[in-house]
């Protein structure tokens, strides 16, 4: 499965998590091939839902619907006047089957979502989830943390990508989906994370012979970036998959991380957290999981 441009992206929001200022961050993606915008805003089914002695709130849906309608027209109009095509989903019901729903209708190439700063990913977007999107989707999903701490993006988070890798199957369509970004990536660093058991015996020649190994593969993959002129930098770190990740991306001041997530044809229901839905969870920069992997990267 290839990962062509992105023509169409899906732009998932409450409002308070993100706002057309993270929205005009992506637009530097009409460098390549962007042309259309569509807005998603999902009432939660318990903000309306039928009460005793009150009944379905209906009111209380139009006024969401009316509020949401009026944001989303003032967006429009300034995208109307750059260009770009818009396309506007209001509705009520569970966010993920609504997303998923958006996908298919609108041939979405990118699907970003994201989570205020007061409420954690997981009220948004509970870890399972997430994984049933990375199972379903097969778009690319883009999360955006904003932990208090944190500062909301002020770039375009494709300019200075992390890419996890662990040599797992479908793991090309995460550097075909750069490719296509070719003019707004300014570099990208690769890594491979080795967990401590999986060197090659306990002398530190062993562990060189490990290194060496997996330097070889990654400025392999550095090699088809550099073809088409998108500088790459190939990093070796050994650990616990999500910290190590996690020290990387702030060691090359990273911009985004992106891993390989799976895609099955159903979700069975059944969740554990993997490595994709614990970084979406609690990376402080956006995390990209890009669907076509048999298995989540730094998994056994």
């Amino acid at each position: 499965m290839m990962s062509g441009p992105v023509k169409k992206l899906l732009f998932v929001t409450r409002f308070e998590d993100l706002g057309f200022d993270t929205l005009q961050l992506f637009l530097e993606l009409r460098k390549t091939s962007l042309e259309h915008i569509v807005f998603l805003y999902v009432i939660q089914r318990d903000k309306v839902a039928f009460q005793r002695g009150v009944g379905y709130k209906k009111s209380e849906e139009i006024r969401l619907r009316e509020k949401a309608n009026i944001r989303f027209i003032d967006w429009a109009e300034t995208l109307f006047e750059q260009g770009m095509e818009v396309g506007v989903y209001i509705t009520v019901g569970n966010l993920v089957s609504q997303v998923l729903s958006a996908v298919d209708k609108e041939g979405i190439d990118l699907v970003v979502i994201g989570n205020s700063e007061k409420k954690r990913l997981s009220q948004l977007v509970s870890g399972s989830d997430i994984a049933e999107l990375m199972h379903r989707t097969p778009a690319p999903v883009l999360t955006i943390n904003f932990p208090s701490d944190a500062k909301r993006l002020t770039e375009n988070p494709f300019h200075r990508p992390l890419v996890a890798l662990n040599w797992l199957p479908g793991e090309q369509r995460i550097l075909d989906f750069l490719l296509s970004l070719k003019g707004i990536v300014q570099g990208v660093d690769v890594i491979h994370v080795a967990r401590e058991q999986d060197l090659k015996g306990t002398s530190a020649m062993g562990v060189q012979k490990t290194r060496k190994e997996q330097r070889k593969r990654l400025e392999a993959v550095c090699g088809q970036l550099e073809a088409s002129d998108i500088s790459a930098q190939a990093h070796v770190y050994v650990g616990e998959p999500s910290e190590e990740i996690h020290r990387a991306a702030r060691d090359c001041r990273s911009s985004l991380i992106v891993i390989g997530s799976p895609q099955k044809k159903a979700f069975d229901g059944k969740f554990r957290k993997s490595l994709p839905v614990e970084l979406a969870e609690t990376a402080l920069c956006p995390v990209l999981l890009v669907p076509g992997s048999s298995a989540a990267a730094g998994e056994p």
